[in-house]
């Protein structure tokens, strides 16, 4: 089975999503070079073959972007990492949206309050953006710290998330 990658418009640019034969978001950006998405895939990941075709991943994408902040949630994703960074990816699905953290925060729901730079470091190397939701991580003065896709783009869904909550 081959591997597809698809593009898509969205309010904050394309978004490019790859995901493997058993439909599993491997890679996420908003960017329209794939070549750019497959190289953020752990080299254990990537596949043989990747064909351009329509994925539920980019429906879900889109359901977020018309508002179902939820549609997201399900959709599954495949990381290659250690220990710690498997459980940090999966500890980011938790975050809810317009409630981020901060990266002190973050480590702190890992178990390990003082490895703030392994907190940033995990969101980092999170290759499928938006569905891994790494943007929901700020540094501990609330500004915005880093993000692969941009300042704008990490802004935008945060404000998205934010104006949608609901408490």
């Amino acid at each position: 089975m081959t591997s597809l990658i698809q593009t898509i418009e969205t309010p904050d640019g394309a978004l490019t999503i790859l995901v493997d034969e058993s439909r599993r978001v491997l890679a996420s950006g908003w960017s329209d070079d794939q070549a750019a998405i497959i190289e953020r895939v752990h080299p254990s990941l990537r596949p043989d073959s990747i064909a351009e075709g329509k994925t539920d991943a980019a429906d879900a994408a889109l359901a977020y972007y018309a508002g179902d902040l939820a549609a997201i949630d399900a959709v599954e994703v495949r990381q290659q990492g250690t220990g710690l960074q498997t459980a940090g990816w999966a500890a980011l699905r938790r975050i809810a949206p317009g409630r981020p953290l901060t990266y002190t925060e973050f480590a702190t729901r890992l178990g390990s309050p003082r490895a703030v730079r392994a907190a940033a470091s995990i969101c980092a190397r999170n290759a499928p953006a938006l569905f891994v939701p790494c943007h929901r991580v700020l540094r501990s003065d609330g500004s915005l710290g880093g993000f692969a896709w941009g300042l704008p783009v990490k802004r935008s869904l945060l404000d998205r998330e934010a104006a949608a909550r609901v408490d």
